[in-house]
């Protein structure tokens, strides 16, 4: 009986034997995840993984992969869960001090293999050594004990998750009577006051160097290691009531220590008492309330939040230091725009995906988009009556959330800061993915245009009294924060005085005082006149003081405001302003609509400065053209190299680190990135370049393929925009001044350039629109797609930051929907009690009707 199975087995197969594959090194195992969903070997249909692709699907998408394939072995798998391997309050408290889901580790499970051949669903039992050939055989076992696709990612990307270290749970701590001050801290062999280091052995305080978090030093806490093998260190500036930034000198990667709390305790650090005494300690002569931390504010700690479920309420997991995608992501999906185009098209867009969906992003953001909106994993866990008795309040019923590793992984590919397991700006991050739509909506509705609008920026020359108009493309507006402008500044300047006094002396410092500055003083900050430095008019021709202003050209459908927060250490580490804005729930900008040229004002003359060619350019290699070097080492400092950032800021037409940075992600796989800069046609004229003034060949031949594209990404005409760069000179920031007061002579090719999008309720193609937003009128077609209208808004979302620094701390965001205010943090989604307002980092307003 058993030869006679093998041998219809074997038979079985044979037809299908070329498409199964073993998996070769570099290949991805993607058994733990669909492609298409969140569902998992854990879901109730268990887990289809092709046997030639090794990609995974669920059960309502394998056909699908099978009809685009003619793939048809799957091994499919399914997990059931067995047991709670520890007691119920034991699974909580790992969760609650680890930061950490439920996982493999808190469970024991059983697991279910089958091979399944489409298109009968006939199941093969595994394992089957004895029947199946021994190919089949040798694949399965491959399959089976290959790793997840995200643990074989390579160390420095960002699916690679904290790991308790190894050295936590039998620390050796010396008994030698160190105390560490609650202030004044200073390195032990240099004095440096920055990006210090405990050694939670010996309790030394030693610098760090640039090894681990971007930070500067001299490297002593490394030293000291080297010398001691003391393997644990503590960043002494991280020390929250939630945890600490550890180091695991002997790992070399950041680590988490369970036991930091008590590793802390025994040099006199004591994570929540110091907390307690620093808010209780200090009472202002007026009795007022001590102040609540920053981290309790914003997550409405000690409050009795009611977890919410269902569509729209979904959580997302935090996958280490990956809570600013979170809440970046949640926030898109609350609008219509982002939520039609992928989550409304979302059958087109499978249906369409390319072979291998995990890389395409469209597919990817599709799949978080429907995993939020669907409310298909939005669902109270199920728990027994023993953990309902001994669960905190504020963690009853909280939702497991979707995890968002394959979306993570291909927006961050590339990128040297976000394929880190660091945490990031959320502010950064927007912008990438804004900017990796507008890459991915070529010829179809592209939901970012709901940010984009224009700035008229005002130049005028303060000797002439002339001025200049122009106009750029913009997505969020940064508002300052003038600290001079704070309604406490005289208990801001008695705090600092004390502050300084305690660390003079080694005491205590005084409890921490917020500076409250209202609005309107950080958009009239925002408004001021600045001065253009190495100001160059066209009226003396020569360089000149001038003065800016700016204006919106246009008001977006979504205005983003980032409230700027952040400023640099003398460590050159992000820092934040401790302040609170009354951000008002309606805002109208009205009175900042742009008002261009006013028939009191003459313009500056049309003309570009002299190009100025080296006097000998014979024998000569390359040129040596105009380019920002702060812009540059800006770049450096990131870790790039040096010629890749010459580049990136010549090629961008000094435009500034931003635009350079995009560059750089877009060009950084070519062979010559880092090659020094090259310009042969400035070089060798050739025989082209005589009718040409100046001889200045850039003006004649073709412009750079960089410029171009960054032009037609904005929304301009291939060929208008290789007009305005041979016009300027290859200069984007001309170019685009250029644009705006040179519409094209052919307008067919305006409205066939602007017909990649489709009209709509809210497109505004043409002046008849009776919507609340309309193209401005005195604006041609030609320019980039911005959906203008009314400048009232209502707030509908914010994000906060919880920390000292971009590269470290928490994120939440709190969004309006359905007329309550909801918190989300991480995968805990609950009503919000008191959404605080006032710290919050970025702000999401949305367009209020006309009526």
């Amino acid at each position: 009986m058993n030869a006679k199975m093998a041998a219809d087995l074997g038979e079985l197969l044979v037809p299908y034997m070329p498409t199964i594959r073993v998996p070769r090194t570099g290949d991805r195992v993607f058994k733990s995840e669909c492609a298409f969903s969140f569902d998992s070997p854990e879901s109730e249909g268990g887990l289809y993984v092709c046997m030639n692709t090794f990609l995974g699907f669920g059960r309502e998408h394998v056909e699908r992969h099978y009809r685009k394939t003619g793939q048809s072995v799957y091994m499919h798998l399914k997990r059931h869960v067995k047991e709670v391997r520890f007691p119920p309050w034991a699974v909580f408290v790992l969760d609650l001090e680890l930061n950490r889901d439920f996982n493999g580790e808190d469970y024991e499970y059983e697991d279910e293999a089958k091979l399944v051949i489409f298109p009968d669903h006939f199941e093969i039992p595994l394992p089957n050594i004895e029947e199946l050939p021994a190919l089949v055989t040798i694949a399965c076992d491959a399959v089976l004990n290959a790793p997840s696709a995200y643990k074989k990612q390579e160390p420095e990307s960002w699916e690679e998750e904290i790991q308790v270290s190894r050295h936590a749970r039998s620390l050796r701590q010396l008994d030698n009577g160190v105390r560490i001050p609650p202030s004044g801290w200073k390195c032990q062999k240099c004095e440096m006051r920055e990006n210090l280091w405990l050694n939670l052995t010996d309790g030394a305080v030693l610098c760090g160097k640039w090894f681990f978090d971007g930070s500067g030093g001299n490297g002593h806490a490394l030293e000291h290691y080297r010398e001691t093998n003391y393997p644990l260190a503590v960043k002494l500036d991280t020390i929250t009531p939630d945890g600490a930034d550890v180091y695991s000198f002997e790992e070399e990667e950041a680590v988490l220590d369970p036991h930091i709390s008590e590793h802390l305790s025994h040099f006199g650090i004591d994570m929540l008492q110091m907390q307690k005494r620093t808010e209780n300690g200090h009472h202002t002569d007026n009795n007022a309330r001590p102040r609540v931390s920053e981290w309790e504010v914003i997550q409405e700690s000690g409050m009795k939040l009611k977890a919410v479920y269902g569509s729209g309420y979904t959580g997302i997991k935090n996958l280490g230091n990956s809570c600013y995608l979170g809440t970046v992501m949640q926030v898109l999906f609350s609008i219509p725009d982002f939520q039609r185009m992928y989550v409304g098209n979302l059958q087109r867009i499978y249906d369409y995906s390319p072979l291998d969906p995990t890389q395409d992003f469209a597919t990817q953001m599709a799949k978080l988009g429907h995993g939020l909106l669907s409310g298909q994993y939005s669902k109270p866990p199920m728990k027994s009556e023993l953990i309902e008795q001994v669960m905190k309040e504020e963690y009853k019923h909280q939702q497991k959330g979707v995890s968002p590793r394959m979306l993570k992984a291909l927006v961050s590919r590339g990128h040297p800061e976000f394929s880190s397991n660091r945490q990031q700006d959320a502010q950064d991050l927007l912008l990438h993915i804004i900017n990796l739509v507008e890459r991915n909506s070529a010829g179809s509705e592209n939901p970012s245009d709901v940010f984009r609008f224009l700035v008229e920026e005002r130049v005028q020359c303060c000797q002439t009294r002339r001025v200049r108009y122009t106009q750029r493309v913009d997505y969020c507006i940064q508002l300052p924060a003038p600290i001079e402008a704070a309604t406490n500044r005289e208990e801001l300047l008695a705090y600092e005085a004390k502050r300084k006094d305690a660390e003079e002396n080694m005491r205590a410092p005084p409890q921490p005082v917020r500076a409250r500055i209202p609005f309107t003083a950080c958009l009239q900050a925002f408004t001021e006149p600045e001065n253009v430095p190495d100001f160059w008019s066209s009226a003396l021709q020569a360089k000149s003081a001038g003065v800016k202003t700016s204006r919106f050209a246009s008001f977006p459908e979504y205005l983003l405001v980032q409230i700027k927060k952040f400023t640099f250490g003398v460590d050159w580490v992000p820092k934040k302003l401790d302040l609170a804005i009354d951000v008002p729930d309606f805002l109208d900008l009205n009175r900042l609509r742009a008002t261009g040229l006013q028939a009191s004002e003459e313009e500056l003359p049309d003309l570009m400065p002299p190009i100025v060619l080296p006097e000998d350019t014979r024998g000569m290699n390359r040129c040596t053209p105009e380019i920002d070097e702060a812009a540059v080492m800006q770049l450096a400092e990131m870790g790039f190299p040096l010629e890749a950032c010459r580049k990136a800021v010549y090629y961008t037409g000094n435009m500034g680190p931003e635009m350079a940075f995009n560059w750089i992600i877009a060009h950084m796989e070519e062979p010559d990135f880092a090659e020094p800069l090259t310009l042969p046609s400035m070089i060798d004229p050739g025989p082209s370049t005589s009718d040409s003034p100046m001889g200045a060949t850039p003006l004649a031949n073709s412009p750079p393929e960089e410029s171009i594209a960054i032009l037609t990404s904005m929304g301009f005409p291939r060929t208008h925009s290789i007009q305005a760069l041979k016009a300027t000179n290859n200069n984007l920031e001309r170019a685009l001044d250029w644009i705006f007061t040179h519409p094209e002579e052919e307008e067919s090719d305006a409205l066939s350039d602007m017909a990649d999008t489709e009209p709509n309720d809210n497109t505004f193609s043409n002046a008849n629109s009776h919507s609340d937003s309309t193209l401005s009128p005195d604006r041609d077609t030609s320019g980039p797609r911005v959906k203008d209208g009314p400048g009232r808004y209502e707030l509908f979302a914010f994000i906060s930051h919880m920390g000292a620094s971009t590269m470290s701390g928490h994120y939440v965001c709190h969004i309006k929907k359905e007329g309550r205010w909801v918190i989300y943090n991480d995968h805990k989604v609950c009503l919000s009690e008191r959404p605080p307002k006032d710290l919050g980092y970025i702000y999401f307003y949305h367009r209020l009707s006309s009526s």
